[in-house]
């Protein structure tokens, strides 16, 4: 089935706004690699703000469906998988195209937590504890709500090493650490 122009737009536009950032692309920069125009843009989309947060929802669709395909690839028990995440994190880093963590940028662009876009990227975090959570539990953590967090927070620190290229291997040193929390919480 063919792609929408709306769907064509946001596929399109998500590379753009993940090198560039959303403030610093403007809609003639997206006219302009997208090919698509400002006209057909605004048919689908009021504002620039629509389209990022369209956007927006499109990578967290895409990335986490990735992320859990790569983990349930693995075919690893659950306690093993926790540690895996960091393993599929590192493949993540070694990409090309790897320019940190849209999320991230989108919600210190727009600080507002008020705004759909931050709303948007905290709700992609929410997601990706609440799965980190049903692992945990699946894996008989004591806290699986802490070790869920913990994490997600390793996670977090790791893409942000990555990205800013201060860590030679923040994926690894992140395994490292999740596997002492994992010890820690999950009886042998």
């Amino acid at each position: 089935m063919r792609p929408s122009k709306r769907d064509e737009l946001v596929r399109k536009a998500l590379p753009i706004f993940y090198r560039e950032g959303f403030h610093a692309t403007g809609m003639d920069a997206l006219v302009a690699e997208t090919g698509i125009s400002k006209t057909t843009m605004f048919k689908h989309f009021r504002t620039k703000d629509e389209l990022i947060l369209a956007v927006l929802r499109y990578r967290d669709e895409t990335f986490r469906n990735w992320f859990f395909r790569k983990l349930d690839d693995t075919a690893l028990p659950p306690k093993e998988r926790l540690a895996a995440i960091f393993d599929i994190l590192e493949e993540w880093f070694e990409e090309p195209a790897f320019k940190g963590c849209m999320f991230i940028k989108a919600s210190s662009e727009f600080q507002d937590p008020d705004h759909p876009a931050y709303a948007q990227s905290a709700e992609h975090k929410r997601l990706l504890q609440t799965a980190f959570r049903s692992i945990c539990a699946d894996a008989g953590a004591h806290d699986p709500d802490l070790l869920a967090r913990q994490l997600l927070i390793l996670k977090e620190g790791a893409i942000v090493a990555a990205h800013m290229g201060f860590d030679p291997e923040p994926a690894a040193i992140a395994k490292a650490t999740a596997e002492q929390l994992i010890a820690n919480q999950i009886d042998v």
